[in-house]
């Protein structure tokens, strides 16, 4: 009677497992057809003339690479969708709640209009969220601060209103907050001093007014914080002194405080305005007082359970064990399945995602995410060549996804075309953190052949680090595209050579003052690079001049260029110089010898000294006379209106002079020109 009694047993739990398991089965069928109703509602709402998303079918498999844009994980649920720059016109609709394993929604540089759902806020396990550069108008929903899981927020160039919902300081794992370029109104929320992982907040051009919340400026991890064009008043924390240029606060007229570049000193009757949205504590426990719930047990609060409670505990363990090992057996076996019906794109590829992009991003199912891709016979990145140049940690910090290189620049649109030559093209962009960027596009033909040469050329720039110089974020090379991509800082005020010939009365007329502080960081930055001697030898400029030297918003000078030969072939190298002989910057000994030193870039220097003071790009014969005899008065730029100092335009034009000098021999160094302006005082 009991082995019967045991045998039925037995019978009627396999029973419950395998009932339990179909069941499990029909939970994700149900899943995946749930997503495929929402993909074709987004489908609809996104793009309603289905021009550009017709690969989105009711019959089709949204994993199985067919579907355009869209991502899974390997439970063959949908995790990216990734559709920036394609051209939708159309809305984000509120089905996007069905996908609730998303992990990344990138949108990004299209047309779409209309509100952002509030539905959006479903979205648990969102972690990259990218809806800039699109015309979204409304409000911020407060129900994005239920995306626990968001590490970035990226809402900037669209037409929002309304104010920045204090819920969004709930969003514990963000890092960055980009709102910038919208209409937005009201104070900047105290709560997002709650943002313990925040490292950049990016607020300009809005119509916020109020303070600058105490709280935000005390975050630990707190690197860029950008306010400007907007209505804020009062007094700046000091704290924010230690973001240094990475803290903006331009064109907010009544902010007022000690220590910034710039801003007033606050007087005495100056009040701080209370800040807005201070959070609510909530108590210790995190529960209401009147919450039915039950708090985990501890040695003070709780007694020990009845022994038939153990057992019903020891009984229902075992069988939760049987339960989920058979639920593994099922998933194993459906991703299996599925796994032999997707195509595996994306293992074929490089594998290598940008650097700003969360390492939970999923790389498998044809995800659009790993797109970086090399040519045979030209892949100077190799792996297997790189290891001799760069450390793996300097590589993958410096390596930029093809991807992320498109997207940024709005794949490679005219509108942002920075300049031109006849070897490259620069792009202006926007990278997923919300910073701007001067990607330099060159073609493979312009490119040093020797892989090796050109590998030790980019470790080089790598290397480059000073603040006069611009900074070089990364690079990416693509075979597709047969180019290679320098992705540096975007320098907002344009070039020195911008500032040069303006008539009377324009308004870019540089005072007296940025002169000399531009004259001072030009010539640190080329000291620089004397210094710095990869092979024993300084490295060389060779290419300095006016439209070489990039001015940002605090009129602090930076060199462009800087060891750029070093990866290009000799001809377009040989080029660049003829162009530098024409504007006046090429030292007359190179025609004899055809030979660079420091002391050809001293020469070029000296030019710029000559332009800086004269306000004027050709610099002639005149100038060099009137300079040795101390003749300054004759050649200073008449912009000015004599608001200068004369023992300072005599030390620089001195320092010219001597610079320009016909011999190499009796040119300075920069180090000695860095020692003659120390001893100018306003030159400090």
């Amino acid at each position: 009677m009991g082995l019967a009694s045991s045998q039925c047993l037995f019978f009627f739990f396999f029973l419950w497992v395998f009932s339990f398991l179909a069941s499990q089965s029909n939970v994700l069928v149900s899943a995946t057809s749930a997503e495929l109703r929402a993909l074709m509602d987004m489908k609809a709402s996104l793009d309603p003339e289905s021009k550009y998303l017709s690969s989105w079918t009711v019959n089709g498999d949204p994993c199985d690479g067919s579907f355009q844009g869209v991502g899974c994980d390997d439970k063959g649920l949908v995790a990216n969708i990734s559709l920036q720059g394609r051209g939708l016109t159309g809305r984000l609709s509120p089905a996007i709640a069905g996908l609730t394993h998303l992990t990344g929604l990138y949108i990004h540089y299209n047309s779409l209009c209309g509100e952002i759902p509030r539905e959006i806020g479903n979205l648990s396990e969102l972690s990259d969220l990218y809806l800039n550069m699109n015309n979204l108008s409304g409000q911020i929903p407060p129900e994005m601060a239920d995306m626990g899981s968001l590490q970035v927020m990226q809402l900037s160039y669209n037409q929002l209103t309304g104010s920045v919902p204090t819920q969004l300081g709930a969003l514990k794992k963000l890092s960055v907050l980009a709102l910038q370029s919208n209409q937005l109104t009201g104070a900047i929320p105290a709560s997002l001093g709650d943002l313990g992982t925040l490292m950049r907040l990016y607020l300009s051009s809005n119509r916020l007014f109020g303070s600058i919340p105490t709280r935000i400026a005390d975050l630990p991890l707190l690197e860029v914080l950008d306010v400007q064009n907007n209505t804020l008043s009062g007094n700046v924390p000091p704290a924010l002194k230690r973001l240094n240029e990475g803290f903006l606060y331009e064109n907010n007229v009544d902010l007022c405080g000690t220590g910034f570049l710039s801003l007033r000193t606050c007087n005495a009757l100056e009040s701080r305005p209370q800040p807005f949205g201070a959070a609510t504590r909530v108590p210790s426990t995190g529960i209401p007082e009147t919450a039915n719930v039950v708090l985990p047990c501890n040695l003070t609060e709780c007694s020990g359970l009845p022994k038939s409670a153990h057992y019903s505990a020891l009984i229902g363990s075992i069988l939760a064990t049987v339960a989920l090992s058979a639920i593994g057996i099922l998933t194993f076996t459906h991703y299996r399945r599925r796994k032999q019906k997707l195509g595996f794109s994306a293992e074929a590829s490089d594998g290598h995602v940008s650097t700003d992009q969360p390492k939970s991003a999923y790389k498998k199912n044809g995800s659009p995410l790993a797109s970086l891709e090399y040519s045979i016979g030209w892949d100077p990145l190799a792996d297997a060549r790189i290891v001799n140049e760069f450390s793996e940690e300097a590589f993958q910090s410096f390596r930029f996804n093809l991807e992320e290189v498109e997207s940024a620049s709005q794949y490679f649109s005219e509108l942002n075309v920075l300049g031109k030559s006849n070897f490259s093209t620069t792009y202006r962009g926007i990278l997923r953190d919300g910073s701007v960027v001067a990607i330099k596009c060159i073609n493979k033909t312009s490119c040093k052949a020797d892989e090796s040469e050109f590998l030790k050329g980019l470790n080089m720039l790598t290397s480059l680090r000073h603040e006069n110089l611009v900074r070089l974020r990364g690079f990416c090379c693509s075979r597709g595209r047969g180019e290679c991509f320098l992705i540096y800082d975007y320098v907002p005020n344009g070039t020195l050579l911008s500032f040069l010939d303006l008539k009377e009365g324009d308004s870019g007329t540089l005072e007296w003052s940025a002169r000399v502080s531009i004259v001072k960081g030009i010539a640190k930055g080329i000291a620089y690079l004397h210094s710095h001697k990869p092979k024993k030898a300084p490295l060389l400029h060779q290419n300095i001049s006016a439209d070489k030297v990039l001015i940002d918003q605090r009129y602090n000078p930076l060199l462009c260029h800087s060891g750029l030969h070093r990866l290009l072939t000799n001809d377009v190298v040989f080029s660049l110089l003829k162009a530098s002989a024409a504007m006046g910057y090429l030292a007359p000994e190179y025609m004899s010898t055809g030979r660079f030193t420091e002391k050809s870039d001293v020469y070029a220097f000296g030019m710029i000294v000559f332009q800086i003071l004269s306000g004027k790009q050709e610099v002639d014969h005149s100038m060099r006379l009137a300079a040795e005899s101390c003749r300054f008065q004759e050649f200073i730029d008449a912009n000015i209106h004599g608001r200068f100092f004369e023992y300072e335009a005599v030390k620089l034009a001195r320092i010219a002079s001597l610079c320009t000098n016909e011999s190499p021999y009796d040119r300075p160094s920069m180090e000695a020109v860095i020692h003659e302006l120390s001893n100018c005082s306003s030159c400090l």
